[in-house]
């Protein structure tokens, strides 16, 4: 709104420069710009995200697969550098060892992640396990990646409309600083003779 009242302020006005009309018209490209050009690019971006993160939720639900393990024992000790592959997405409650049947049919045997708060032998939990029966994390539901798109969307509008800011503030202080220059060079031209009595006659 800013960038339309300062084109009417400037359009008939006998002291405009032609700085202040390209500043004018810059400040209303730049909106038009944040206004549509980030959000469809956001859009698409998000669009992208979606197809790519369903693609991969659809993956997922294919190559893992929910089994139900036994408790053979607890482990006491966690180790210092778990793999994120092999986590369930649990909070680390109760670190055992357990065994399963993979999909394949051949038994297996591991340390899991149970979602047991005290797990005694014999008890059943559920992990996830790939087509080799090896333990692998939850899939990708589709809300989260559905969140995840979003987020991808609204980040890349955000940050087009930033550049789209910053570029233009770039442009303003460009034209001013050459705006200064013009008038230091013009100052250095008057400034010998300027306040001396009978100058220019």
């Amino acid at each position: 709104m800013r960038a339309i009242m300062g084109l009417r302020r400037w359009r008939h006005n006998p002291l405009r420069r032609a700085t202040d009309l390209a500043e004018a018209w810059l400040a209303l490209g730049a909106l038009l710009l944040i206004l549509v050009a980030a959000p469809l690019l956001g859009l698409l971006v998000g669009q992208v995200a979606e197809d790519a993160l369903q693609q991969s939720v659809r993956e997922q639900r294919e190559q893992r697969h929910p089994v139900a393990a036994t408790v053979v024992r607890k482990v006491d000790f966690a180790p210092l550098d778990p793999d994120p592959e092999t986590a369930t997405g649990q909070d680390s409650r109760s670190r055992v060892l357990a065994r399963w049947t993979a999909p394949d049919g051949t038994a297996r045997r591991g340390t899991a992640m149970a979602d047991l708060e005290s797990p005694r032998p014999g008890e059943h939990f559920t992990v996830w396990t790939d087509g080799q029966g090896r333990i692998v994390g939850r899939p990708l539901d589709t809300a989260t990646a559905a969140t995840h798109a979003v987020l991808a969307g609204f980040g890349t509008a955000v940050a087009c409309a930033g550049v789209i800011e910053g570029s233009r503030r770039l442009l303003v202080w460009r034209m001013v600083r050459r705006r200064y220059d013009r008038w230091d060079r013009a100052w250095s031209r008057v400034g010998p003779d300027w306040g001396r009595t009978g100058t220019g006659s």
